[in-house]
């Protein structure tokens, strides 16, 4: 069993020394809503970061994945209420401009700055909006603005997404905070919508590109809201090193352990603010052939809208799950599959336990959160999968998105 050796603290990015941030309202969404967010390093920050696997890209993630092939980063502008995707090259040429202003304003390399956008597809940035706030998103940078920020950044997000923890590592205090946004189109091959983590952990840039995209595997990538994978996905994580801990194997470890549970937080509130979602559902995949097809059994029932209607309407329709778990691509044996709420067994061998079972699940589906484990019994591999119902309320955020 691992000891935790860190305490969460409050605050998310921000928490973080030599980070600061701003949120900012440019009227993108309306004239009442921050919508542009800063984030900013003191020092130049190792960074990496994991994007979005959608093919069609929007200029934000393309920008930022160019630059940080540098592993060097030092600010972040982000902006809600437009994607900034489906734009051609004035919606590249508006966000290089973003970065310019920023970069010029903190007298930075343009090449340390980094983008991300979030809203509506399609639609070109009301650059003068945007033009006349960036100033006074550079000077209300502060130590207190995480908060800010993580306002700035929401859609229909319906509360504000931040974590921090600290720990000794080395004999050396290291923070790691973070912040997010996102309720919908959220299925990730790659990460989930946006999310930025700061840490001054003194880290090389080999080992935190190996973590990141390792601990966006474990957390973010084991998240499903509605199936749907954004254009503009993207996790970031900045390095600043002021910690000055050994970098050593050891405070590698340790610091993992900080980097993975503030992804997971992060992840699991994400899917906790689904659009119009009511359960939060752990979904735990055993007995499989392999860890793959874990993965194929808990993300097709998952995402099954036949399966996340049973959870909305607290109904422990287990055929469903049977129906998904088959054509999940999953090596298995029906006469081998059990399915659990929580510890109420409901199937054995492939088939129901009866009226008496489904009522004591019926229970336990009343409740915010629980837990589903499907056991293949067919081999050792397990996986995680986190989602959420699927309510009236999704379809009418959706039907009005853009009005």
């Amino acid at each position: 069993m691992t000891v935790r050796r860190f305490d969460e603290i409050e605050g998310g990015i921000t928490s973080v020394p030599g980070f600061l941030a701003s949120g900012v309202c440019a009227g993108i969404k309306r004239q009442d809503r921050a919508d542009i967010a800063l984030i900013y390093s003191r020092e130049e920050a190792v960074a990496a970061a994991t994007y979005t696997t959608n093919r069609v890209v929007a200029a934000p993630v393309t920008i930022t994945r160019d630059r940080l092939k540098s592993g060097r980063l030092q600010a972040v502008i982000v902006n809600s209420g437009n994607a900034n995707a489906c734009t051609g090259r004035r919606g590249y040429r508006d966000a290089i401009e973003m970065t310019r202003r920023v970069a010029d304003r903190l007298k930075l390399d343009v090449n340390r700055v980094g983008i991300a956008s979030t809203g509506v597809i399609g639609q070109v940035l009301p650059m003068e909006k945007i033009r006349k706030v960036l100033p006074e998103a550079v000077d209300r940078l502060s130590s207190e603005g995480g908060g800010d920020a993580a306002l700035a950044m929401m859609t229909t997000d319906t509360f504000p997404k931040e974590v921090a923890v600290r720990g000794r590592v080395g004999g050396r205090w290291v923070t790691v905070g973070g912040v997010a946004k996102g309720s919908g189109m959220i299925h990730p091959r790659m990460a989930t919508m946006l999310a930025f983590i700061g840490t001054d952990m003194d880290i090389h840039l080999p080992p935190l590109r190996k973590m990141i995209k390792e601990v966006v595997k474990q957390t973010f990538n084991r998240v499903t809201v509605d199936g749907d994978t954004s254009t503009n996905d993207m996790v970031l994580c900045m390095a600043n090193r002021l910690s000055g801990n050994p970098v050593t194997p050891s405070a590698y470890r340790q610091f993992s352990g900080m980097l993975r549970h503030v992804a997971d937080r992060l992840a699991k509130m994400i899917v906790m603010d689904g659009e119009g979602a009511t359960k939060f559902i752990e979904i735990r995949v055993k007995g499989a052939k392999s860890i793959r097809d874990a993965e194929r059994a808990g993300f097709a029932t998952a995402n099954s809208s036949l399966v996340k209607t049973m959870f909305f309407g607290e109904d422990p329709n287990w055929g469903r799950i049977m129906a998904a778990i088959g054509y999940s691509g999953a090596f298995l044996r029906e006469d081998r599959i059990k399915i659990t709420f929580d510890k109420v067994r409901v199937v054995a061998r492939g088939m129901g336990l009866g009226k008496d079972r489904e009522m004591e699940a019926r229970k336990v589906m009343k409740q915010r959160e629980f837990t589903l484990t499907i056991d293949l019994g067919v081999g050792r591999g397990e996986a995680t999968v986190w989602t959420s119902d699927l309510s009236y309320d999704y379809v009418k955020i959706n039907v009005g998105y853009r009005s």
